[in-house]
């Protein structure tokens, strides 16, 4: 008899648990502010990838400033390179990476896209450039309105910058 009990106590107290449901609270229930969820980026590929550039391949453009004419060495000089280096981590790696596009392009491969003279020209008159000088105006454009900074090199410091460049 007492499992016949326990039986019937449990299907009254099942029932009588049913006809008296509390509604719990859940998270979905508790107002809260919305805020602005950002989800997080998903991790880049860790194989070197040059973002591909959409503004034209043009070498014959010298652009706008006071570089006419670069004569490149067949070899490239090494202390140059050291110094060149040292320029562009200090004065342009805030908006250049060297093999992935940033705030402005990425400067692996630049020496198969622009002009010694370009290169140099807008390392050197930037402000110009952008104004004057149509791959720099859709430079200008494609990274969203971002101005190069003209970070006052002298013209022997751009050349060592480009001479940098050759190597990347």
């Amino acid at each position: 008899m007492k499992l016949r009990n326990l039986i019937a106590l449990f299907a009254v107290l099942l029932l009588i648990s049913c006809g008296k449901e509390e509604k719990k609270k859940s998270t979905d229930d508790i107002p809260t502010k919305k805020a602005a969820v950002k989800k997080a980026p998903e991790k880049a590929k860790k194989t070197k990838v040059v973002e591909k550039e959409e503004i034209a391949i043009d070498l014959n453009n010298k652009g706008i400033g006071p570089v006419k004419t670069v004569t490149l060495k067949e070899t490239i000089d090494k202390n140059m390179v050291a110094d060149g280096k040292l320029l562009f981590k200090n004065k342009c790696s805030s908006c250049h990476k060297v093999n992935r596009k940033f705030i402005g392009p990425s400067m692996e491969g630049v020496i198969a896209r622009r002009s010694s003279e370009w290169i140099m020209n807008m390392i050197l008159n930037p402000e110009e450039m952008v104004k004057k000088d149509p791959i720099a105006k859709a430079l200008l454009v494609q990274f969203k309105g971002s101005p190069m900074a003209n970070q006052h090199l002298t013209e022997e410091e751009s050349r060592a910058v480009l001479e940098y460049f050759r190597t990347l």
